[in-house]
């Protein structure tokens, strides 16, 4: 994917992003900087000094507004000050065992959220490009081999899922009802959402992830604990989804009618592995490092096993992966070994990571 493509689009627009100081919001916030955009944020306020906003200097890449998705008046005030052209909404609970601890939590957040950001929408008396992320979760997942499609049944075991599918079932309301693509003169408001899961790469902290769960092991030199060693995940590099969003955004912009709607975003078909195998594969990059597999008993459902179907972002979109799951951990646990050896140039390196993926020196992967 070429910067100068993103470019054309995003330099000198008014950017709001919702979900600015979490994992993939960071990453996406160096982004839109890179290209030029002017960004105001909107989120909880980071929870650590090691997490990616900060170590990135966020606060000197946007206008940050450190505010709860659940504050209606708050987002509104926020959405209609800045009178943005594109509206990127990350903002959630993105875990699926916190889920459980604080359900009704992860259904306000994500789902009604999701409803509050549209309200402000609703408001705003200018043409808009609005794409709302959600999970590759929201599908009823049968724990079968065929990859899912954007067209197949939504639903969700856990909170989180069943929040997300909830989130989907808000957008495809408001937008018919109120952001209907045969009524765009009348609105002017573009409105798609994407569907993405098992995202790595450098700055996550979060609980309950399996690669922060192995490098604050690595850190101090205890064991990594696999806890579903046997689950198959298809691993994908942050940027990847990152970028794609900002693809469907620019295209989105030209065309609404095409580009509106539900898109995944994932690795190829084939490109699955393991947990085990996963970590397997961060201990050799990091160097040094064993791991167990002890035997837990009454842990919360977790799926085994989920694909996503990307021909429709293949082939409408003109969005591949660039990196296969072998490239995507080796330069996530290289961020991270580069962070724990020389933190001072943690930024410098996150950033070499974007340009490095924004030119066209990587070939494009194709399937077999």
């Amino acid at each position: 994917m070429k910067k100068d493509v993103l470019q054309r689009t995003y330099s000198g627009k008014k950017v709001f992003l919702t979900g600015h100081t979490g994992f993939k919001g960071s990453w996406m916030l160096q982004m839109l900087h890179l290209l030029g955009a002017e960004v105001k944020g909107y989120a909880l306020a980071p929870e650590t000094e090691e997490d990616l906003y900060h170590l990135s200097e966020g606060d000197s890449l946007c206008e940050s507004v450190l505010s709860d998705i659940r504050d209606k008046e708050a987002l509104e005030q926020a959405i209609l000050d800045f009178q943005p052209d594109f509206i990127f909404h990350l903002a959630a609970q993105p875990l699926v065992r916190l889920s459980y601890e604080f359900p009704s939590d992860t259904f306000a957040v994500n789902a009604i959220g999701t409803a509050y950001v549209l309200d402000a929408v609703r408001l705003l008396e200018k043409p808009c490009t609005v794409v709302l992320i959600t999970t590759d979760k929201v599908y009823e997942n049968k724990e079968w081999v065929y990859p899912y499609r954007e067209t197949d049944q939504l639903g969700g075991y856990d909170p989180y899922s069943a929040s997300k599918a909830c989130a989907e079932l808000v957008i495809s309301s408001y937008t018919r009802s109120f952001f209907h693509p045969d009524k765009y003169g009348q609105h002017q408001k573009a409105i798609a959402s994407t569907r993405a899961g098992n995202v790595i790469g450098g700055g996550d902290w979060a609980k309950d992830r399996i690669i922060p769960d192995i490098v604050r092991a690595l850190r101090v030199g205890e064991p990594v604990t696999v806890r579903n060693p046997n689950a198959v995940r298809p691993w994908q590099h942050v940027l990847e989804p990152v970028a794609g969003y900002l693809l469907l955004g620019a295209k989105l912009a030209q065309d609404h009618s095409t580009y509106g709607g539900a898109w995944n975003f994932g690795p190829l078909a084939g490109d699955n592995s393991r947990v085990e195998e996963l970590v397997q594969s961060a201990l050799q990059v990091w160097g040094s490092g064993d791991y167990d597999k002890p035997e837990l008993k009454n842990q919360p459902h977790e799926a085994g096993l989920l694909k996503l179907d990307i021909s429709k972002a293949q082939n409408v979109l003109g969005w591949n992966p660039k990196y296969d799951s072998a490239q995507a951990i080796e330069r996530t646990i290289s961020w991270y070994k580069t962070y724990h050896e020389q933190p001072e140039s943690i930024k410098a390196y996150t950033l070499a990571q974007i340009e490095e993926f924004l030119t066209d020196e990587q070939p494009v992967l194709q399937e077999g």
